[in-house]
């Protein structure tokens, strides 16, 4: 991550990384056969970085729905800006990986269990209507957290539309619990 972080992603390579880590390039390729699949140990690395710090934000079990909204829009934005940056520049040179697509459905997929987990005490509504939902959340709140890492909005108006998104996609008229 440090070679990331430091010289961008394009500066990742096995060579690289084997020099950054004091090993020979044997070391690297005995635990990474190609620079891609370097990339994807990386994506999914910062990606169960990002759940970990999510979950550890969303340990608070028993909120009304008022509160479960805030801390699960503050939560989501606050995670998806801290490493995003990484992550997205991970995703994006996995472009042309076969691999990609069925990581990022997989990692979505996880993402949208989560939210339907902390979201169906609050809500009457069938499970497939909030997987729907849920599905739909976790795409504004990627592109809330784009926008904000693009410097077009702050973290606080990302977190407030975020909720207010949230809130409006759950409540009493739509099937919220209350």
């Amino acid at each position: 991550m440090a070679i990331v972080r430091q010289d961008g992603v394009d500066a990742l390579t096995l060579g690289t990384l084997a020099q950054h880590g004091g090993v020979s390039k044997p070391v690297v390729y005995d635990h990474f056969e190609s620079r891609s699949s370097l990339l994807t140990a990386l994506y999914r690395w910062i990606d169960a970085e990002r759940k970990r710090a999510f979950q550890e934000g969303m340990a608070q079990d028993g909120l009304a729905h008022e509160p479960t909204i805030d801390a699960l829009s503050e939560t989501y934005i606050r995670c998806a800006t801290d490493a995003s940056s990484e992550f997205f520049a991970v995703g994006a040179a996995m472009t042309g990986n076969e691999e990609r697509a069925s990581i990022y459905r997989e990692l979505e997929e996880t993402g949208v269990q989560m939210f339907e987990a902390i979201l169906r005490p609050h809500v009457r509504m069938p499970d497939p209507e909030l997987h729907r939902l849920c599905i739909a959340l976790v795409g504004a709140g990627e592109s809330l957290s784009a926008s904000t890492l693009k410097g077009a909005i702050t973290e606080a108006e990302a977190i407030a539309t975020y909720a207010q998104l949230i809130g409006l996609a759950t409540k009493k008229d739509s099937g919220c619990r209350s």
